[in-house]
């Protein structure tokens, strides 16, 4: 097994940025969801409605990458402001009607239940094969895609240890998903029924969340070894 793609996430629920290489700290891929549009309820933006969340579709329409200086980046497709800046704040305000502004994270958590989500390539090929689906990983906003012979082998590995690149993962559960799958976001531009399907034959779960055991760097291409 290799590591096929690496994508990070900086603001939640916007686009994210494809990595050739990327390091994990103990809170996972170093600035993933650093970021979030919070409300004044202290909400996040998301695509869905939860305790912590508020459904805001316009978030979808944006972008985040972080810069080499370390800066995140954000962009409506035709501007790119810095996070933090006024004008930035405005924008996302005016877009999603609503009191909200740009936000690191402080006291509300932005990851939802693990800390680096991974889902292999053969689980994907039975989704698109079988569901008669879009398996597109940006749907399911993956940090890794693994090459695999035999899907849902991820599945399998919980209580045992990833070995990729210079970090260790401890895959922990299989994700529940929502219907921000379905969803035209981060490059994908057609509506699929992938959440239905799932929900008929896989109980809405597919692709893994893993906790970081020991931090390190991981590169497209590094070798994934059960240990």
């Amino acid at each position: 097994m290799r590591v096929v793609s690496i994508r990070r996430y900086p603001v939640k629920s916007m686009a994210g940025e494809s990595l050739e290489s990327v390091e994990l700290d103990s809170r996972g891929l170093v600035g993933d969801r650093a970021w979030a549009v919070r409300d004044a309820d202290s909400r996040l933006a998301s695509g869905k409605n939860t305790k912590r969340m508020v459904r805001r579709d316009a978030v979808f329409d944006y972008s985040a990458r972080i810069s080499a200086e370390g800066s995140v980046l954000v962009s409506d497709g035709a501007t790119e402001r810095t996070a933090g800046d006024p004008y930035l704040d405005a924008a996302l305000a005016d877009a999603m009607e609503a009191d909200v502004a740009l936000a690191p994270e402080t006291d509300v958590p932005h990851f939802d239940d693990g800390s680096v989500s991974l889902i292999g390539t053969a689980t994907l090929d039975w989704c698109a094969r079988e569901l008669e689906v879009d398996a597109d990983p940006r749907r399911l906003r993956v940090n890794l895609v693994v090459e695999t012979d035999e899907p849902f082998i991820e599945e399998t590995w919980f209580g045992q240890r990833l070995e990729v690149g210079g970090a260790v993962l401890a895959p922990v559960e299989r994700i529940e998903r929502c219907r921000t799958i379905d969803l035209p976001q981060d490059g994908v531009a057609d509506r699929t029924r992938w959440l239905k399907a799932l929900g008929a034959q896989r109980d809405m779960r597919v692709a893994v969340y893993c906790d970081v055991a020991t931090p390190g760097t991981l590169a497209v291409g590094d070798s994934v070894e059960l240990g």
